[in-house]
């Protein structure tokens, strides 16, 4: 198991970007060329989609919900579904970017092994894309912690609905709704909001996604290093991999003598062991690749 440790949020310190995207991407294409490329993304690919990310220079401070906080606190429980009942809709409604569309054709290709993302929207797999990690788990399903069982974030959607029926209609009539990231949405008046326990065994309902103090199943961690270790190059999109759990297979791949890659706004936690750092726009610096790789045979 990976246990997730850090419980703070900070921005990536800012950097400047690259000033010549195109020599870079060049250089990213001959890493990749000829070799087999395992991709590691993070949430800045996903901003271009709406979605914001956590630690971008942009971002602002966050202190995300804990797993003992969400298990222990029915207040903090509570906070949490009223959230989630708005913002997993945006993230539903998101629709994958040029970046997530262009790995999905690289794989297509056979340029790209596979993806092994740090983030729960599932635009990878809207994209098109079939060899994917879900390191984190994805917004799209809930699973009971007494029984295990599983069901649809949509299905219990409509049962949250009519437990709170105008709940989302109020909160809108207040004015805009700031979206957070992992299908949240800031809001402070959430005391009155009902929650939906498992219909099976009423146990406690959570969002099958890894929390911060919460173990990463081995499965996925197993999976994720299997396709590290079947590449030869690792590159890094959208991540300032400061989570142990994703900044892991950059080291086994250093460790293993393999060559890796950074594509990210703002310095990550392994710039000073990647071959290559880009500090760029993902849209940008990947469209740029693609233009130098070779064309599809």
């Amino acid at each position: 198991m990976v246990r997730v440790r850090e419980t703070a949020w900070t921005p990536a310190e800012r950097t400047a970007p690259d000033c010549d995207p195109a020599e870079r991407a060049s250089a990213l294409a001959g890493l990749m060329r000829g070799r087999r490329t395992v991709i590691v993304t993070g949430a800045g690919i996903s901003t271009p989609s709406g979605i914001p990310d956590y630690r971008g220079p942009d971002s602002p401070g966050r202190t995300p919900m804990t797993y003992q906080q969400f298990v222990g606190d029915p207040g903090f429980r509570r906070h949490y579904w009223a959230r989630n009942h708005l913002g997993w809709r945006h993230m539903e409604a998101a629709r994958p970017n040029a970046a997530h569309l262009l790995l999905a054709d690289w794989e297509r290709r056979g340029l790209v092994s596979g993806v092994i993302t740090q983030n729960v929207d599932l635009l990878h797999l809207k994209a098109g894309s079939r060899r994917i990690v879900d390191l984190h788990g994805t917004y799209a399903v809930v699973t009971c912690l007494g029984c295990g069982a599983r069901r649809s974030r949509r299905s219990l959607h409509e049962d949250l609905e009519a437990l709170n029926p105008d709940f989302a209609e109020r909160v809108a009539s207040r004015g805009a709704i700031e979206v957070a990231p992992d299908a949240d949405a800031v809001l402070d008046d959430t005391a009155d909001f009902r929650m939906v326990d498992c219909p099976g065994c009423a146990g406690m309902l959570k969002p099958d996604i890894v929390y911060f103090g919460e173990n990463v199943p081995a499965a996925r961690v197993q999976e994720a290093n299997a396709l590290v270790d079947e590449s030869d190059v690792v590159v890094v999109v959208g991540s300032s991999l400061t989570v142990r759990s994703g900044y892991r297979f950059v080291r086994r791949a250093v460790t293993t003598g393999k060559p890796v890659a950074i594509l990210n706004r703002g310095r990550t936690r392994a710039h000073d062991e990647a071959t290559l750092t880009i500090d760029g726009d993902c849209v940008e610096v990947l469209g740029l690749t693609d233009a130098a790789l070779p064309d599809p045979v």
